[in-house]
């Protein structure tokens, strides 16, 4: 079985490495477009503010491919399917066979088609934020196009490196996919006060040149002129999915799969962010990860009843200062819809904003703005959306006070709640890693990948270690 994967970033990596731990001799060729070695994309933000070196976001190390007899061939893109002789061709005239195929060609950034684009830069890969720090150490301000998470998180970035940020949005709110309005305020309210300048409702209709071809700036619909040396384009992803479409293939807004990730070819399966699921496209690592788990049992045989049921994703943002999660059903009309039960609380003065959205007596969806000591366990109740809740639903928002704790400390954790949501990693296997000698985040990260995703479950790892330690402190 010869395995190709066109597509080196964080699905095709993680797929490559899921699959050579299920069979060591698997013969496995891996594309690449861009020249770097696999990368946290989600971390690039980190990079941005200065918080993270580049080679501090690598998820394998440089002699890994080597160590592990897998071909990696980067910096090539692969630009036809050979389904009849089940072969690839790349750019340069490379044809490599395959007996099965995984196309993990990910998503591209959405460049609107204003004039003077072309002076704007895209925040996207590594080269695109080595890019932009190369601009911010010269520029004296900065525009940032699209408020969504990426918009936000290059903002927060840029701000954090002292730069003054003017962020403009279209939708009336950020992030308005995932937040209401009054969460979107409130997070506004949050970066403006670090800095960050925010209009919203507005739309950009031409950047403007400067010196040098540098940007001056951009004008907005209504006339008004942004000054900015730098122009960040956030504007949203979306699926690269034309070699899978030129090869005729199935594609909706991605390349369309089934239970097994299998294409409407049976030799050729898709994962990550350029796969659609029954109907869905996720823009997230950890479902990206939970199916490269999946392909990887079957094409090794390795668990041939494996299949891919769908995600529950959240969305999380965790950087200084600025702290968020979305899931599940955060949109809801209460004046219409009587199914859904809603609890809020607002205190925009402190920057939190808690909402959940209950039916059945089960949690469907949560917007958490500001530091909340929940987080983790109104994911878990999320995930496990079968459970039912305590009738005190105060008391999930402001445990110990309005009713008995939840278990949210290592203490009251069980065993199966999960740490680590990107990696699939409950507060058992850590404990199981700890009796086995690996005693710091970095040891338990090495052993089961967890903090390596989003990140944001750094804290609860640390926390649980901690508590391991005092536990056999208290025993010895």
């Amino acid at each position: 079985m010869r395995l190709v994967v066109v597509g080196n970033g964080m699905a095709g990596a993680r797929l490559v490495e899921e699959v050579r731990a299920r069979d060591p001799r698997m013969p496995i060729t891996v594309f690449g477009a861009e020249r770097s070695r696999p990368y946290n994309r989600v971390l690039l933000s980190n990079v941005l503010a200065g918080t993270a070196r580049p080679d501090q976001v690598r998820l394998v190390t440089p002699g890994w491919y080597a160590e592990h007899d897998v071909t990696a061939v980067l910096g090539t893109e692969i630009v036809a399917v050979d389904r009849d002789a089940k072969e690839v061709v790349a750019a340069d005239g490379r044809r490599e066979p395959y007996d099965a195929l995984v196309l993990a060609t990910g998503s591209e950034a959405v460049v609107p088609p204003i004039p003077g684009v072309e002076r704007a830069l895209a925040f996207r890969t590594l080269d695109d934020c080595r890019a932009i720090l190369a601009a911010a150490a010269t520029a004296r301000r900065a525009v940032v196009v699209g408020g969504g998470l990426l918009g936000v998180e290059a903002a927060r970035g840029l701000a954090g490196r002292g730069l003054p940020v003017t962020l403009l949005h279209l939708a009336d709110h950020l992030m308005d996919r995932q937040l209401d309005p009054e969460a979107g305020q409130v997070l506004g309210q949050t970066l403006a006060g670090l800095g960050v300048r925010i209009k919203t409702g507005v739309t950009v209709v031409e950047v403007l040149g400067g010196a040098g071809n540098r940007p001056a700036g951009v004008r907005l619909a209504d006339g008004e002129i942004v000054d900015g040396e730098l122009v960040v384009l956030a504007c949203g992803v979306r699926p690269v999915t034309g070699l899978a479409a030129a090869s005729g293939l199935k594609v909706g807004r991605g390349i369309v799969v089934d239970d097994e990730l299998r294409t409407s070819d049976p030799a050729i399966r898709a994962i990550g962010e350029c796969a659609e699921h029954d109907g869905t496209v996720y823009g997230l690592v950890a479902p990206a990860w939970e199916q490269a788990a999946v392909v990887a049992d079957l094409i090794t045989g390795y668990r041939t009843g494996s299949r891919y049921r769908g995600s529950r994703p959240v969305t999380r943002l965790k950087a200084k200062s600025v702290e968020l999660a979305a899931m599940g059903e955060t949109h809801v009309d209460e004046t219409t819809d009587s199914g859904a039960e809603v609890v809020r609380f607002s205190h925009r003065a402190r920057g939190t904003y808690h909402k959940l959205v209950i039916r059945d007596d089960r949690l469907v969806g949560a917007i958490l703005v500001g530091e909340t000591p929940v987080v983790g366990t109104l994911t878990q109740l999320f995930d496990r959306g079968g459970r039912p809740l305590p009738g005190d639903r105060a008391g999930l928002l402001f445990p110990g006070v309005t009713g008995p704790p939840v278990a949210d400390s290592p203490v009251r954790m069980p065993d199966s709640a999960r740490v680590c949501r990107c990696n699939d990693v409950t507060k058992g296997r850590i404990r199981a890693c700890w009796e086995s000698g690996a005693r710091d985040v970095e040891a338990v990260a090495a052993v089961t990948r967890a903090t390596t995703g989003c990140g944001t479950c750094r804290e609860a790892v640390e926390g649980v270690i901690g508590w391991l330690r005092e536990q056999e402190g208290a025993t010895a």
